[in-house]
């Protein structure tokens, strides 16, 4: 029989008792959606902290910012292909279903994560080093395509009436819980070995670690039932997901597209490439600022869900855009102190510049998934977030390197992030208010 509707609140809550299973599957899914897309953002995150020390093994060279540039390079070719893999993996889940597109992702994921781990470097293989690295990026790319926007088109259909931003915000807990956890392991890698270790096989050991997470995450999602909505939609899936998006649901694509690129924006130069800016840029400790963004992400992922819960009493245009005039307010006069030398002030403008994270992350997901109907939501949500993310989050990190290499401006990410809150919040204007709204 297809799960009620509405949450059961008529039997009484007795001490002992389990919860009916209609309640115990939404946070179920909540685990099961934030442990995928935890190794997902373990993957991108490790990849961009580690950026500096990996750079000389794939692109030796004596100008330490032409590696540089070089990895970021790479970097953003995974974000290349996560249109195509959401194409291909959407497509999938709204024809066959979530649930079996949620595993392969995540094995996928986690596979191409620990390969990076394993690969030889230039020294050893000459040029067809960085041409693995780019084909393994690629792949990571694919299915990392499938999976964020999949964690989201699922928890919006599984979420109870009135609490898809609770439940919703799983998923940038799963984010911010990757991110931190990259940066802590590659804190506990740095702090542990020298540096001369660290260059030598250390940095090798976090992509590693993705084996036994991709064991925890399947752990998560082997037992969940595909998504109440989609099993229970009276429309057969459509043949041609993509091409019914673009004919039928082009706003929502444009609308999404455009937040999603001041959302990825906030994500990768606020936290991300922050960690450059202050090692490479600034001079601060590597170890010592792999612990601060460590910790910053688990207190973002703790917020996540306060934030998503006053999103469902309080709307999601309001809170969205408390968040973006954060960004825009915070970003230039957090990194000015960056800049003073201390790093204890650095460490308190980084939480300061924090702050709208878990705002933006936990309230946007869920209204992504609003503003596509079931019958295409996985394969229309795909797309245009994916393209975001190129744009946010690919791109960015090496943009903003090369501009402050020819400008010497080291605020030009403040700039570049300010410039991307702005086009959200013009986008956000036209976005109706979906937070009561029940799912087309």
């Amino acid at each position: 029989m297809p799960y009620p509707e509405e949450p059961v609140t008529s039997v009484p809550i007795v001490t002992g008792v389990r919860a009916p299973a209609a309640d115990r599957r939404p946070r179920k899914a909540a685990v099961a959606a934030a442990a995928g897309t935890a190794i997902e953002y373990y993957e991108f995150g490790v990849y961009g902290y580690l950026a500096v020390v990996i750079g000389p093994h794939f692109f030796p060279g004596d100008d330490p910012t032409a590696s540089l540039l070089a990895t970021l390079a790479v970097f953003g070719s995974a974000f290349l292909m996560r249109p195509l893999g959401g194409i291909v993996l959407g497509r999938l889940g709204d024809r066959v279903g979530r649930k079996p597109v949620l595993i392969l992702t995540v094995v996928g994921m986690g596979s191409a994560t620990a390969a990076v781990g394993m690969l030889p470097s230039a020294s050893t293989i000459g040029l067809a080093a960085p041409l693995a690295l780019l084909v393994v990026r690629l792949a990571q790319g694919f299915f990392a395509g499938g999976e964020v926007t999949g964690s989201a088109t699922y928890l919006a259909e599984s979420a109870p009436p009135g609490k898809r931003g609770l439940y919703g915000a799983f998923t940038p807990v799963g984010v911010a819980v990757g991110g931190g956890t990259a940066a802590l392991v590659a804190g506990v890698t740095a702090t542990a070995l020298t540096d001369a270790q660290l260059e030598s096989f250390g940095w090798r050991v976090p992509f590693l670690l993705a084996l036994p997470l991709i064991v925890v995450a399947l752990l998560a999602r082997r037992s969940l039932e595909d998504s109440h909505a989609f099993t229970a939609s009276a429309e057969p899936p459509a043949k041609a997901p993509l091409t019914e998006v673009f004919t039928r649901h082009r706003d929502s694509v444009l609308k999404v597209t455009l937040l999603a690129v001041g959302s990825n924006c906030g994500y990768w130069v606020g936290l991300i490439y922050m960690n450059i800016y202050l090692t490479s840029d600034l001079g601060y400790a590597t170890s010592s600022t792999f612990w601060i963004m460590g910790g910053i992400s688990l207190f973002v992922a703790f917020l996540m869900p306060v934030a998503g819960a006053l999103s469902d009493r309080f709307g999601r245009k309001k809170m969205i855009t408390i968040g973006f005039l954060g960004y825009a307010v915070l970003v230039v006069p957090a990194m000015l102190v960056m800049g003073l030398g201390s790093f204890p002030l650095a460490v308190a403008a980084m939480v300061v510049l924090a702050l709208p994270m878990p705002i933006v992350q936990s309230v946007t997901y869920p209204t992504y998934a609003e503003l596509f109907p079931t019958r295409v939501r996985y394969t229309g949500l795909s797309f245009a977030f994916n393209i975001g993310t190129i744009v946010g989050g690919g791109l960015t990190p090496y943009l903003v390197t090369w501009l402050i290499s020819t400008t010497g401006d080291l605020l030009v990410p403040g700039y570049v992030l300010m410039f991307a809150v702005v086009v959200a919040l013009l986008t956000l204007r036209t976005v109706r208010e979906t937070g009561r709204e029940e799912l087309s």
